[in-house]
């Protein structure tokens, strides 16, 4: 009886893929958790994500960015405004517009939580993690970031 070496078995792309979804997500709610975000609803932390990526825009742009009805968007701009997150102003092509943007009190607060994302994360990987581990990370960052190109 001859004994041939263990082939190892590659896991399928399928199971790849359940594997990235579960982990992705669990490190988005981890990081949610250090995020500071408070009271704010998930479409709410959207709308000043799309905000701050790209700047000051309308109700009605924002509604279909986000793939909802522009009258549910304005409930939800209402409440980031009373909140002094959000502020509004007359577009300058447009009279009739309103272009919103973020506050400068946002724009710290949005810049604090980054930090405390990133500093949670930065303790995780320095302490759960050896060096050839970082470098394996740093490469699988190059992998994710081509499964986002378009």
């Amino acid at each position: 009886m001859s004994t041939t070496p263990a082939v190892p078995v590659e896991p399928t792309i399928a199971a790849l893929a359940a594997q990235l979804r579960i982990v992705s997500g669990k490190l988005a709610r981890r990081l949610r958790e250090h995020g500071h975000f408070g009271e704010l609803t998930w479409t709410q932390m959207k709308v000043l994500g799309r905000l701050d990526r790209d700047g000051p825009t309308t109700v009605s742009a924002l509604a279909h960015a986000e793939g909802i009805r522009p009258q549910s968007m304005g409930a939800t701009v209402a409440v980031l405004k009373s909140a002094g997150l959000i502020s509004g102003a007359p577009d300058p092509h447009d009279g009739r517009q309103t272009l919103l943007s973020l506050t400068p009190a946002c724009h710290e607060w949005i810049q604090a939580s980054r930090a405390a994302r990133e500093d949670w994360l930065m303790r995780a990987i320095a302490s759960r993690l050896d060096p050839p581990q970082h470098a394996a990370l740093a490469a699988a960052i190059g992998l994710l970031e081509r499964l986002l190109e378009p």
